[in-house]
C-alpha cells in the first residue's frame, strides 16, 4: 500500500509539472501574450526532482514486488528442518496467478499449487498476518493425520524416519523424509510431543496447509488457520537469499542460494 501510494505521489507530481511545462510551450509557439518571465526557462522545483528521480525506481520496486518476486523472513521454526529461524526466503508471485496490489483481485491466473509446495499465504483469521507451510492437500482432498503419519485420499504418504535432529532447540527431535506429489522432503517428528490429529475434508476452492515440524506447527489442524482459501495465497517460496544467525550475531554463509523444495 505504500509503495503504491508513493507511486502515485511522485507519478502524479512529475506528470502535472511535465503538462504544465507543455502548456507554457504551446502558448509561446502560437504567440500567446505572456507574462514577464513566463516563456523563459524556469528551474525545476525541488519536489519535481525528487518526484522524477524517484519515480521510476518505486514504480520498478512496486511491479517487482507485485508481481514477480517478493522477500520474507521466517521468524519461527514452524518449517524446521526446510527453513530455519533466520532465513530470508524469495516468494514467486506470479506461480499461482498475478493480482493487483492492495486490491488483490486476480487478472491472470497462471496455475494452481501442487501438493508439496511450500507456500506462503494470508492467515484467514488475521489477514494483516502471513504464514507459511507446505501444501498437503487440495481441494476436495481426505487429509487422515495419525501416529505422526499422513494419509491422504486412502493412501498412505511414504515416510521414513532417521537419526536425531542435531539444530538448536530441538532435543529429542527426529529427522525424516516424507513423499508429497513428486517430491521428498524433510519433516521434523518429536515423539515427546504429539501434535493435533484428525481427518479433514478439503472444501472446493481450499487447501490444508502443515508446517514440517509436525509437532510445533500451528497449521490447518488448529482454529485460526483451517482450510486456507486460495485467494489467501501470496506465492510460492523458491530460494533462501540470506540467513542471519541471531544467537551468533552473522549470517550463515552456507545456506545462502539454496532452493526451497
Amino acid at each position: 500500500m505504500l509503495l503504491v501510494a508513493a507511486a502515485a505521489v511522485t507519478g502524479g507530481i512529475w506528470l502535472i509539472y511535465a503538462q504544465a511545462g507543455r502548456a507554457a510551450s504551446r502558448r509561446a509557439d502560437d504567440g500567446s501574450v505572456t507574462a514577464p518571465g513566463e516563456g523563459e526557462a524556469r528551474s525545476e522545483p525541488l519536489i519535481v526532482e525528487y518526484s522524477r528521480s524517484f519515480f521510476p525506481i518505486i514504480l520498478a520496486v512496486l511491479l517487482i514486488r507485485s508481481f514477480l518476486y517478493e522477500p520474507f523472513r521466517i521468524p519461527s521454526s514452524s518449517m524446521v528442518p526446510t527453513l530455519l529461524v533466520g532465513d530470508f526466503i524469495f516468494v514467486n508471485k506470479y506461480a499461482y496467478g498475478l493480482r493487483l496490489p492492495v486490491l488483490r483481485t486476480k487478472f491472470l491466473d497462471t496455475g494452481d499449487p501442487d501438493r508439496g509446495d511450500v507456500v506462503v499465504f494470508r492467515l484467514p483469521s488475521e489477514p494483516s498476518t502471513n504464514y507459511i507451510k507446505r501444501v498437503v492437500g487440495l481441494p476436495g482432498d481426505r487429509v487422515v493425520y495419525r501416529n505422526k503419519r499422513l494419509e491422504i485420499n486412502g493412501e498412505s504418504i511414504a515416510l521414513e524416519v532417521g537419526g536425531a535432529y542435531e539444530g538448536d532447540g530441538k532435543s529429542g527431535a527426529r529427522l525424516a523424509t516424507e513423499k508429497l506429489g513428486d517430491g521428498i522432503h524433510e519433516v521434523l517428528l518429536t515423539p515427546a510431543r504429539m501434535g493435533k490429529e484428525g481427518e479433514f475434508v478439503v472444501p472446493e476452492g481450499h487447501y490444508f496447509l502443515m508446517g514440517d515440524n509436525r509437532d510445533n506447527s500451528r497449521d490447518s489442524r488448529y482454529p485460526g488457520v483451517g482450510f486456507v482459501p486460495e485467494g489467501n495465497l501470496v506465492g510460492k517460496a523458491v530460494a533462501i537469499w540470506m540467513n542471519w544467525d541471531w544467537g551468533n550475531g552473522g549470517p550463515v554463509w552456507g545456506r545462502i542460494g539454496d532452493r526451497i523444495t
